[in-house]
């Protein structure tokens, strides 16, 4: 249920035209959903302003099928992380809306519009390796309300290539910096903005970068303040903070 569908549920009640039985009838129709693997919590938006995501990895193609198609039956942003193609396939006999981002792994419908007042979120990447987990940021960021941009492949091996996008960079209110390696591209980022900066290191690098430890624990101890730092390769993470960060109250 999302804030606004409450509030004219409250209106009629308020004038008349909405009777206490029906109302309290419609209000228990959004209480969590047992699909006896599953527990669909369509209150969430109201909560926390964004409805629940699917975390595919584990779940069968049916399981993620069927909590999907009860989160879309309510017009709800339908948004599926670390999904697979056979995820995405039982989910499209369901939902022949849905769409799948082969690279960012992830399936949505139902994408709402941007949000008025709000700023850009700009997700940028060190490398092209790194775009998978920018694609899930960027793709959680758009479906949550946001205005997002991309840049790719930008990172201190040739800081020229960051320097020649100062523009976007200025005009971003939220900035998500993706990168594996040593995984110093946030720092350079965050000593140039005055916004707040999300690091993701990833797993992208040779054996000393031990699948991604190397350029967090480099994020953590950036010398640039203020960086918001979040797990290994974890773009949904981002872009749930960046969306938390640039909305309006």
């Amino acid at each position: 249920m999302k804030s606004e569908e409450l509030k004219v549920l409250l209106r009629r009640f308020k004038a008349g035209s909405l009777s206490e039985g029906r109302l309290l009838r419609l209000l228990s129709a959004f209480n969590p959903e047992s699909l006896g693997f599953a527990t669909v919590d369509h209150h969430r938006e109201l909560r926390q302003g964004f409805p629940e995501v699917i975390f595919c990895q584990g779940k069968t193609p049916l399981q993620v099928a069927a909590i999907a198609e009860r989160i879309s039956k309510r017009d709800e942003p339908l948004l599926a992380t670390r999904a697979t193609r056979a995820h995405f396939t039982a989910v499209r006999r369901r939902i022949r809306r849905a769409v799948y981002d082969a690279a960012g792994r992830v399936i949505t419908a139902n994408m709402p519009p941007p949000r008025a007042g709000r700023g850009t979120v700009l997700v940028m990447t060190a490398g092209t390796s790194d775009i998978p987990v920018a694609r899930e940021a960027a793709l959680t960021a758009s479906m949550f309300g946001n205005r997002v941009e991309t840049v790719y492949d930008v990172g201190v091996a040739g800081i020229h290539r960051l320097l020649a996008h100062n523009e976007q960079l200025r005009r971003a209110a939220v900035i998500i910096v993706v990168a594996g390696m040593e995984g110093a591209l946030p720092s350079v980022v965050g000593g140039l903005v005055d916004v707040p900066v999300i690091a993701v290191p990833t797993s992208i690098g040779y054996g000393t970068s031990f699948g991604g430890v190397a350029a967090l624990l480099a994020m953590l101890n950036s010398c640039a303040s203020g960086i918001t730092v979040v797990n290994i390769d974890n773009g949904f993470g981002a872009g749930f903070a960046a969306s938390l960060m640039n909305r309006t109250r």
